[in-house]
């Protein structure tokens, strides 16, 4: 075998929902990807694949990192196409569950197959051994299961599924390929069905179904009950049912029953008369606009139990569970629910006990590990923690007590008893410092060590596990900076959604002079996302509101009379010192701290050591600003970027406006600024935010030498290289421009009358406009001619003129108290 891997090239068999999210994927990584499906029965003959790619563009969340993406989706059908399979690394079935279905494909496209081809079916539960008998003998080693969770872009699972002759090397090949290549996480499960994460999960739904009747608990009070409390996603339930489709849960429900006949559960594999009566009139969920939930005109009405019909939804959350659910230690949340008579705490107890007693009987026919089942249903379902993380976290033998308790008592949804594994009087934890706990070893298994989770040097964590970022170099109360045994040194924000305060900047600042004294690189990086949510709003409306009894009229008043009194200059500089002269302190105060951000972000840009932004997730407003001044990014695929401030009445003052007419300027080459300046315009007055880190190079946030990765969490290893990099080519930085060609008042002329049109449209508001005129005219250079050449200083100078012009008018400062209230933007 190779030494080398290699994917070249991709074929996706069935164009259906999952077969095209999956290969719009494979191309998000930028993996050469065709799709096939059934000719078309008139016209085109590839017309069905052709109708499945206009549908990826309908879809939301997008699969798409990029629309553009979509031209690299190769469509092919079996009837004329079958000869391009021999060029195919990789191949992926994902028809319809119809195990003679998939077997009839199986036969029919093994001739064509490469002989070092692997081919995995994308099955959500049927068996792989008995779908590899109709591969040839010959071919059985090269195939598996692959389970991919919907949406595949966005869940970051994929079970691996051998079948008995399964060629394990090779399965470590295609793991070392999904993890880094597709950013996914790998879990290996075992052939039975429905696998782990829909084993699980889909029992916690029934466990669900079977406890909120009997105590009379309303399906939108489960919700309430069942979503972000418990750690789990905000659909909860019922609403992840609707999202799933009822008709596909009932598949798979129907998969446990007719397979699991020995499961002690079993009895409990039906679904209740209320749902069947759904799917028979058609209401399966979301894609048909009504399944438990309705959405009539603005108002959204769930399906009563009681009333058989639909009623306006309502929440009907008990205060003292609520309280409960507010507890953060496991250990106290689930001593609170076990101890009350409360209904809405009874539900939740019995759901958990029921959970808890399902995995620990079926962990060793499932899974190899705790670890395989708890990242199983974390990754596949979106849960903070898995269920035996939870247990552990509450107290092992207390719950062991507890549920057997509930056994003896017949209130558990089966009799059968824990095993003995579980009840073993020493056991304190299935997670430890050594690995998880196998039942079929009898040993804590450590995970694994293929090459690629070199690459992670902080996976997802355990409880039992240690988590150690290094050696500190110095800590506030706003970041932490330090290293892991190198000469690169790591920042990490501290602050709430890592918001840009005052202090943060300050330490910014520090941890550069530290870098360049002591240090080969600095990256800036989060332990968990975001890179940063912004600015912080509230300290900025505290800066300018906290103003002495004394000063009559108030801030506002005096700030606005200031403005009023300063003529108009070009670079803004001058005008800016008479605000500040004539306003009160608290106006010097606020303009201190942008002055800082400005030379935060100069500092990051000129530091004589490379810095690395090292982006995931959220990067907006001023954590946008500080990204795009580094020398580098690295940005994870879902990280989603822009420059927001005209959302609450401002524009961007810490370089942002100055670094995107520069960028402009440089790609125009000498000739016309205008075309080049105009996206970036758009996006800032527009307040757009790229939906991908693939979207926000071609936003032009990201440049052509920044990199994006595919998993998050080898996000740090990837930005360590690139300073590596850097480093080794005798790192300098870029020379200090003094010469930027700007579009001057021919410019601002033509943005205003662009957003003219826009304003008599009604498209924008007369404060939009005024906030769009400014931002016009600091990326155009004042009023100056077109083609003149300024600095960064004039272009710094003209963003906090005009930052503090709006931040005087009332309509911004009722949009920053909005933002603040309500965690939304107010269009005024």
């Amino acid at each position: 075998m190779p030494k080398n891997f290699i994917v070249r090239k991709v074929a996706v068999l069935g164009a259906g929902v999952m077969g095209a999210q999956i290969a719009a994927h494979l191309v998000n990584a930028n993996v050469e990807t065709l799709l096939f499906e059934l000719p078309a029965k008139e016209g085109d003959p590839n017309g069905n694949v052709t109708k499945a790619l206009e549908g990826l563009k309908k879809l939301e969340p997008s699969p798409l990192a990029s629309p553009a993406k979509l031209t690299y989706l190769q469509p092919a059908n079996y009837g004329q196409h079958l000869e391009l399979l021999r060029g195919c690394d990789l191949v992926i079935e994902a028809i319809a569950e119809r195990i003679d279905w998939k077997s009839d494909l199986y036969r029919k496209v093994a001739p064509y197959l490469g002989a070092d081809c692997i081919f995995a079916s994308n099955t959500s539960g049927l068996s792989i051994n008995e779908l590899a008998q109709a591969f040839p003998e010959a071919q059985r080693h090269r195939f598996c299961g692959i389970h991919f969770f919907n949406p595949p872009r966005y869940m970051h699972l994929v079970e691996l599924i051998p079948c008995a002759g399964t060629d394990t090397a090779l399965l470590d090949r295609l793991e070392e390929f999904l993890v880094s290549t597709l950013g996914k996480g790998v879990v290996r499960a075992k052939d039975t069905p429905n696998f782990i994460a829909n084993r699980i999960g889909v029992f916690s739904l029934l466990a669900t179904l079977h406890h909120a009747p009997r105590l009379g608990l309303n399906f939108d009070t489960v919700d309430a009950l069942t979503g972000r409390y418990l750690g789990r996603p905000k659909s909860a339930t019922f609403r992840t049912l609707d999202v799933v489709g009822l008709d596909v849960f009932a598949r798979v429900v129907d998969t446990m029953r007719n397979n699991l006949a020995d499961d002690p559960w079993h009895t409990h594999f039906t679904l209740p008369d209320w749902l069947d009566k759904l799917i028979a009139e058609g209401a399966l969920g979301q894609k048909t606009k009504r399944g438990v939930y309705q959405k009539v005109g603005n108002k959204i009405h769930v399906f009563d139990l009681g009333l058989q019909t639909y009623r306006l939804s309502e929440d009907k959350f008990d205060d003292a569970v609520k309280d409960m659910l507010r507890e953060r230690d496991w250990a106290k949340k689930l001593d609170a629910l076990h101890a009350s008579a409360r209904p809405q705490a009874q539900f939740l107890w019995a759901v958990f006990r029921d959970l808890f007693h399902y995995c620990a009987v079926h962990l060793e026919g499932i899974a190899n590990n705790a670890r395989d089942l708890d990242f199983a249903v974390r990754w596949g379902f979106g849960w903070d923690s898995g269920p035996f993380e939870i247990w552990q976290t509450a107290g092992w033998q207390k719950v062991v007590g507890w549920i057997n308790e509930d056994i003896a008592a017949g209130r558990t949804m089966s009799s059968a008893p824990l095993p003995g594994w579980v009840t073993d009087a020493t056991r304190n934890e299935v997670h430890s410092a050594q690995g998880s706990y196998s039942p079929g070893s009898n040993q804590y298994q450590a995970r694994s060590t293929l090459p690629v989770y070199r690459r992670q040097e902080f996976p997802d964590r355990l409880p039992g596990e240690a988590m150690q970022y290094g050696e500190t170099i110095f800590e506030t109360e706003a970041v932490r900076m330090w290293h892991s045994g190198n000469d690169i040194a790591i920042l990490s924000f501290k602050t709430k959604m890592h918001i840009v305060s005052s202090e943060l900047l300050d330490d910014i600042l520090r941890a550069l002079d530290e870098a360049e004294e002591n240090w080969l690189a600095l990256i800036i990086w989060q332990t968990e996302p975001p890179f940063s949510a912004g600015a912080n709003l509230l300290q900025l409306m505290q800066g300018v509101q906290q103003v002495g009894e004394e000063q009559s009229g108030g801030f506002f008043g005096k700030f606005k009379g200031a403005v009023q009194r300063v003529k108009y200059t070009a670079a803004g500089g001058g005008g800016l010192s008479e605000i500040v002269n004539a306003a009160t302190g608290n106006v010097a105060r606020v303009e201190d701290v942008i002055v800082k951000f400005q030379r935060v972000s100069q500092r990051l840009k000129y530091a004589q050591v490379p810095t690395i932004a090292a982006v995931d997730g959220l990067a907006l407003g001023g954590g946008c600003e500080i990204s795009i001044h580094c020398t580098r990014i690295v940005a994870v695929l879902e990280s989603y970027i822009g420059l927001v401030e005209t959302g609450v009445g401002l524009l961007p003052s810490g370089g942002g406006c100055k670094e995107m007419a520069q960028r402009a300027a440089a790609e125009a080459k000498g000739g016309d600024i205008f075309p080049f300046l105009r996206r970036y315009f758009q996006n800032i007055a527009m307040g757009e935010v790229s939906k991908s880190a693939e979207q926000a190079r071609e936003m032009g946030y990201l440049r052509a030498s920044d990199r994006i990765v595919m998993n998050h969490f080898e996000l740090l290893h990837v930005a360590k290289q690139e300073a590596l990099a850097l480093v080794a080519t005798a790192y300098r930085p870029p020379l200090i421009q003094r010469q930027i060609p700007v579009a001057g008042r021919a410019g601002i002329a033509s943005f205003k009358a662009s957003m003219v049109n826009m304003l008599e449209g009604d498209f924008i508001s007369e404060h939009d406009y005024a906030i769009g005129c400014r931002v016009a005219e600091v990326m155009c250079g004042g009023d100056v001619d077109v083609g003149s050449m300024v600095d960064e200083q004039w272009l710094l100078d003209l963003e906090r003129r005009n930052f503090l012009e709006l931040l005087a008018m009332d309509k911004t400062q009722e949009r920053i108290e909005y933002m603040l209230r309500h965690s939304k933007p107010l269009r005024n």
